[in-house]
C-alpha cells in the first residue's frame, strides 16, 4: 500500500473522479491541499480574485458539458462563508460542485480559533453533504460518497472541510486501485410510461415544458425526438432553454411572468394537457396556479420524488431521471408510430407557430440613449448559433431571455433559483475555462457588473477570452420597477456626477477605465447605429489579446419591460409592439400583419 498525506490522496481521488480544473484561493489552513495540488500535477488551478467568485467560477465550469464538476478551493473562514452563496447557486440549479475548505486543526476548534467556523453546519441547508472530516483514514471515503451523492439523484453541491492536522497526516491509500461508487438515478418503469403517454393521447392540445432536468440528463436529443414522432409543441423553461433550437418547429417559446415570450403564453393558455419533465414549476414560470393549471391535466416526471407535488399536485407523477424516461416515452412513441396509432398534431402545432408569428414585441428603435432592446436586436445579428450566453438576473436577463436566440443545450447558462447579483462575471469565466474553442458571451447590468467586477482580472492574467455586454442604464432597473407597485422610487438609483469623467454625464463608473485597469479590453457604445461594430471589434480584440473584452451600451435610464407582478394572462406591455417586419427583424419567425 502507498502512503501519502491525506491531502495528498485527496486530490488523487479528485483526478480519478475526472477532476481536471479547479478555482481557488489559498490560505494558510488548506495550504497543504494545494501543496499535493503542486506535487500531484494533473489538475490546472485558476487562481480567483474573491472567494465566491472561484464558486461561481466552478458552477459555469459544471454547467458547461455533461459530467463536468466544478471544483472550488479557499479556507474554512471567510473564505468557506463567502462560497456559501455559490453552493445556494448550485443548489437551487441541481449543480454539482464540490467546495474543499481548510479548517484549524482539530484540537482547536471550539476554541474561536483564527477564521475557524462550523462551515459544515453553515453549508448543511445549501448542500448534498457538508462533513468536518475529522479522521484522517476518513478522507478517501468521505470524498467517495462526496462524488457519489453530488451526481447520484437529482444532482447538486457538496461541502469537505478538512482540518489542517487531517490533510497533514499520513495514511494508506492506494490511489492504482481506487474506483467511483456506482451512480443512482430512479429509472421510469413501462408502465408508468405508458400511463402518461395515454393521457397525452387522450388530449386534443397537449404541450411539453422542458427543464433543467432534461439538460442535466444530456437527454436534449431524447426530448426532440419524442417531440417530433408525436408533433407535440415544447415550452423550454429558461433553464431548460436551447433543449431544442429556437427556430424548430415544435418549439412554442417560453412561459411565465418575465422570461418569457407572448406567443409562448398565449399557446399554453390554450393548451389543455402539460407533460412537465425535468422541471420545478418555478413560480416566475407559472405564476399563480389557479390560471397556470386551470382546464388542464399535468403529467409531472422528476429525478427527485419529493419535487413532485410540491408546488401543485399533478394528475400523475413519475420519479425519474429525464433520460430514462424520455427512452421510454420514445420506444413507445416508435411503436404507436408504426401501429399507426399515434393522433395527428400537425394543426396544433401550426397554430402555435402562428402565434410566433403574430405577437413579437419590437427590438429594432434609434432611439438615444439607446433603448435595450436594439441591443439585444444587434447581439442576435452579431452572434451565431454557436454563442453560450451567460447571465443571472435583472432586467437585462428578462429582456435577453425574451428577445436572443438559444439554439442548443448548454448555449444558455443562467443562474436560476437563487440569482445572485455578481455571478455573471466570474461564471463566465468558469463557462470560457471550461470551452475555450466556443464563443462565450455574457450579459449583465451595470450593479451586476460591478459585484464582482475584479474577476475580470482573472481572465486578463489567465488569459480568458470572452465578450461582455454590459447594459448600463446606472439603476437597479428590476427593483426599480418593482417599486412602482408602492408608489416609489427608493435607494434604487445608482446615477453620480463622476469628477474624473464629467463626459458620463450622471452614468456615474466608468467602467470602460475600470475594465483596462483590470487587463482587460472595453468599448463604451452610445448610439445604436455603432452597436453591430462594436461587437465585432470586441470579437477581434477578445481573439487577439485573450482577455474580457467589455462592451457597454450606456441606455436610455428608465425602461419597463414586459411582465407581470401575478398570472400569465396578465403580463403588462409597456413598450410598442411590432407591428411590421422591421419592428422585430431578428425574430426567429417573420411577423405577419
Amino acid at each position: 500500500m502507498a502512503r501519502m498525506t491525506a491531502a495528498r490522496a485527496a486530490v488523487e481521488i479528485l483526478k480519478r473522479e475526472g477532476v481536471s480544473r479547479a478555482f481557488g484561493v489559498p490560505g494558510a489552513a488548506i495550504n497543504p491541499f494545494y501543496a499535493a495540488l503542486k506535487a500531484s500535477g494533473g489538475i490546472q488551478h485558476t487562481l480567483a480574485r474573491h472567494v465566491e467568485g472561484a464558486s461561481h467560477m466552478a458552477e459555469g465550469y459544471t454547467r458547461t458539458h455533461p459530467g463536468n464538476i466544478g471544483v472550488c478551493v479557499g479556507t474554512s473562514g471567510p473564505a468557506g462563508t463567502d462560497m456559501i452563496t455559490g453552493l445556494y447557486s448550485a443548489s437551487g440549479d441541481s449543480v454539482p460542485i464540490l467546495c474543499v475548505t481548510g479548517q484549524a486543526p482539530t484540537a482547536r476548534l471550539h476554541k474561536e480559533d483564527f477564521q475557524a467556523v462550523d462551515i459544515a453546519s453553515i453549508a448543511t441547508p445549501v448542500t448534498k453533504m457538508a462533513v468536518t472530516v475529522l479522521e484522517p483514514a476518513q478522507v478517501p471515503g468521505v470524498l467517495q460518497q462526496a462524488f457519489h451523492l453530488m451526481r447520484s439523484g437529482r444532482p447538486g453541491p457538496v461541502l469537505v472541510d478538512l482540518p489542517l492536522d487531517v490533510q497533514l497526516a499520513e495514511i494508506e491509500f492506494d490511489p492504482e486501485t481506487y474506483e467511483p461508487l456506482p451512480v443512482y438515478k430512479p429509472a421510469a418503469t413501462r408502465a408508468q410510461a405508458a400511463k402518461a403517454l395515454a393521457m397525452l393521447q387522450e388530449s386534443e392540445r397537449p404541450l411539453i415544458v422542458a427543464g433543467g432536468g432534461v439538460i442535466n440528463a444530456d437527454a436534449a436529443g431524447l426530448l426532440t425526438e419524442f417531440a417530433e414522432l408525436t408533433g407535440v409543441p415544447v415550452v423550454p423553461t429558461l433553464m431548460g432553454w436551447g433543449v431544442l433550437p429556437d427556430d424548430h418547429p415544435l418549439n412554442a417559446g417560453m412561459v411565465g411572468l418575465q422570461t418569457s415570450h407572448r406567443y409562448g403564453n398565449a399557446t399554453f393558455l390554450e393548451s389543455d394537457f402539460v407533460l412537465g419533465i425535468g422541471n420545478r414549476w418555478a413560480n416566475r414560470h407559472t405564476g399563480g396556479l389557479d390560471v397556470y393549471t386551470e382546464g388542464r391535466t399535468f403529467v409531472h416526471v422528476d429525478i427527485e420524488p419529493t419535487q413532485i407535488g410540491r408546488v401543485f399536485a399533478p394528475d400523475y407523477g413519475i420519479a425519474s431521471d429525464a433520460r430514462a424516461a424520455l427512452e421510454l416515452f420514445v420506444e413507445l412513441a416508435r411503436e404507436q408510430r408504426d401501429a399507426g396509432v399515434l393522433p395527428d398534431r400537425s394543426a396544433w402545432a401550426e397554430s402555435a407557430q402562428e402565434r410566433r408569428a403574430t405577437l413579437q414585441r419590437r427590438t429594432h428603435f434609434d432611439d438615444i440613449p439607446i433603448k435595450p432592446q436594439r441591443v439585444y436586436q444587434e447581439m442576435n445579428r452579431a452572434f451565431g448559433p454557436e454563442t453560450r450566453y451567460v447571465s443571472t438576473i435583472g432586467l437585462s436577463q428578462i429582456a435577453g431571455a425574451q428577445m436572443l436566440h438559444v439554439y442548443r443545450p448548454r448555449h444558455w447558462i443562467n443562474c436560476g433559483q437563487a440569482g445572485p447579483l455578481g455571478w455573471t462575471v466570474p461564471a463566465a469565466l468558469g463557462v470560457a475555462v471550461a470551452d475555450p474553442t466556443t464563443p462565450v458571451v455574457a450579459l449583465s447590468g451595470d450593479y451586476d457588473f460591478q459585484f464582482m467586477i475584479e474577476e475580470l482580472a482573472v481572465g486578463a492574467q489567465h488569459r480568458i477570452p470572452y465578450v461582455h455586454v454590459l447594459v448600463n442604464n446606472a439603476y437597479l432597473g428590476l427593483i426599480r420597477q418593482a417599486q412602482r407597485n408602492f408608489d416609489i422610487d427608493f435607494q434604487v438609483n445608482l446615477e453620480f456626477e463622476n469628477i474624473n469623467a464629467p463626459e458620463l454625464g450622471v452614468y456615474g463608473v466608468d467602467h470602460v477605465k475600470v475594465a483596462e485597469g483590470l487587463g482587460c479590453k472595453a468599448l463604451r457604445v452610445t448610439d445604436p447605429a455603432d452597436l453591430a461594430g462594436a461587437f465585432q471589434e470586441a470579437r477581434k480584440l477578445a481573439a487577439e489579446f485573450q482577455v474580457p473584452v467589455v462592451v457597454e451600451a450606456v441606455l436610455e435610464r428608465v425602461t419597463n419591460i414586459a411582465m407581470s407582478g401575478s398570472d400569465i394572462d396578465k403580463v403588462g406591455e409597456f413598450e410598442e409592439l411590432a407591428t411590421e417586419p422591421g419592428h422585430a427583424p431578428t425574430a426567429v419567425r417573420t411577423l405577419k400583419g
